[in-house]
């Protein structure tokens, strides 16, 4: 999944969201020291996701209803904040004795929904699904996962002995519970065709994303022991997300609505939400700060390589955008982010601005969007992109594999900063390849600042 923020202007926006927080200090637990400081030292930019999703509660161009409903759902954003950050401290204490089951995170970033829910540029019934779809995604990450053990336990009983992983679609029918998934089964590993093409995309794609592990990095599935990969469609009612549910073990997907849609069909959204479980088999990375946006770093990187594979694009020749088939006409942007030049994606009053930066020096610390992992996650992916970039070829080739080998070397922490993950790279890309790779490694990261002090 998929950064999620607001444009606070001056200190005047800020005391809104002060007035509003107060009205609900008991869901909201924001402090007005923070806010004030955040307003005076980062006026005229992008800030978080729980403004984004102010942005459309706050909006004039947003109905009443709109506003009121994301303001619920902002509510409830921050519960699931406040959970989410408890379940990470309980997984990273559970990895030091066994394997925990992933935090869910949703493709499109809830600052996107919120902003959409507060806009006044769309009707009201668009911004009431935008709301609704914000307050689930919210919901998902805040979930308490008390069945972690016992899921894990099953998972890998169910991949004793199995040589190949199954595949089998869903059709959630609407539901918009996650406890009454996956569904109606509607195609299993083998079966043909389904008369839903949504079903065949989410057969075929994931297909294509495992199949991209297993030949480019010898890699079985989700674990490497060739776990089965349930999906499920139609989930909600123009449900405008996708996400990889750690708790049920599966991908669900919505079919979108007015603004996003045909996540079935975007290989780099389903390449980038099975990294997510990925990841937590080689360098399972804290969802806060550094870390965090490491983790959705890894995530963008490998879900754009498919789409290059997929496309057969050289790295020189591709776009380098992620989720550019998910956003529909009308809306003024390329795609939901740019591993080329993070912060351009999009640019649109109801959508919002793409909050992501390249460089250290717009660097931040924040309390918001877990400390930023959507929108600091720019920086690694510019990272990436320049030495992909530098190697010529595919970029699986080689900056694929020196991230891969990082990420499996055990030389990343739980707790991994920029720094810390670029010296990984550069440590693993001259073992594999020697000095002059290193070298290019090491510029790539200069380049964005992250540098070792002198």
């Amino acid at each position: 999944m998929a950064a999620d923020l607001l444009f606070l202007s001056d200190t005047s926006d800020i005391v809104k969201v002060l007035h509003y927080a107060e009205h609900l200090n008991a869901s909201i637990n924001v402090s007005v020291q923070r806010l004030m400081a955040l307003g005076n030292s980062t006026s005229n930019r992008l800030v978080n996701e729980n403004c984004s999703i102010l942005a459309i509660g706050e909006s004039s161009h947003n109905p009443d209803t709109i506003r009121e409903a994301a303001r619920a759902a902002l509510a409830s954003h921050h519960a699931f904040t406040t959970k989410r950050k408890s379940h990470i401290e309980a997984v990273i204490q559970s990895r030091r004795s066994s394997r925990a089951v992933p935090p869910t995170r949703p493709f499109v970033p809830a600052h996107v929904l919120r902003h959409i829910s507060q806009s006044e540029h769309v009707d009201e019934e668009a911004r009431a699904r935008a709301a609704r779809d914000l307050e689930h995604t919210l919901h998902l990450e805040s979930r308490a996962k008390s069945r972690e053990e016992e899921t894990q336990l099953a998972a890998e009983v169910a991949t004793l002995g199995k040589d190949a992983p199954q595949r089998s679609i869903y059709d959630a029918e609407h539901t918009s519970s996650e406890r009454q998934l996956p569904g109606k089964l509607v195609r299993a590993e083998g079966d043909k065709a389904a008369k839903d093409k949504t079903v065949n995309e989410a057969y075929d794609n994931v297909g294509t994303v495992l199949e991209f592990y297993k030949d480019k990095f010898k890699w079985n599935s989700i674990d490497n022991k060739n776990m089965d990969v349930i999906s499920s469609v139609h989930f909600g009612r123009q449900y405008e997300n996708a996400f990889w549910d750690s708790e049920e073990r599966q991908m669900v997907f919505g079919d979108g609505g007015e603004f996003l849609s045909n996540f079935t069909g975007c290989i780099d959204v389903i390449g980038h939400e099975l990294t997510h479980a990925v990841t937590e088999h080689t360098s399972a990375l804290d969802y806060q700060g550094q870390p965090g946006a490491l983790n959705e770093h890894i995530s963008d990187v490998f879900g754009i390589m498919i789409k290059q594979k997929v496309q057969d694009e050289k790295s020189q020749d591709a776009d380098w955008l992620i989720g550019e088939d998910c956003i529909l006409p009308g809306v003024k942007g390329v795609a939901l982010r740019s591993i080329k030049a993070p912060g351009t994606a999009y640019d649109d009053p109801r959508f919002g601005k793409d909050p992501q930066v390249d460089n250290m020096k717009d660097y931040v610390t924040m309390y918001e969007d877990n400390g930023g992992v959507h929108i600091y996650s720019g920086i690694p992916n510019k990272a990436f992109y320049l030495a992909a970039k530098a190697f010529g070829g595919y970029s699986w080739e080689k900056a694929g594999q020196i991230w891969w080998k990082t990420m499996r070397s055990g030389k990343v922490p739980e707790s991994s900063t920029f720094l810390q993950f670029a010296d990984a790279t550069v440590d693993v890309a001259k073992k594999e390849f020697g000095e002059d790779v290193a070298k290019t490694v090491r510029k790539a990261w200069d380049d964005v600042g992250v540098r070792r002090s002198i």
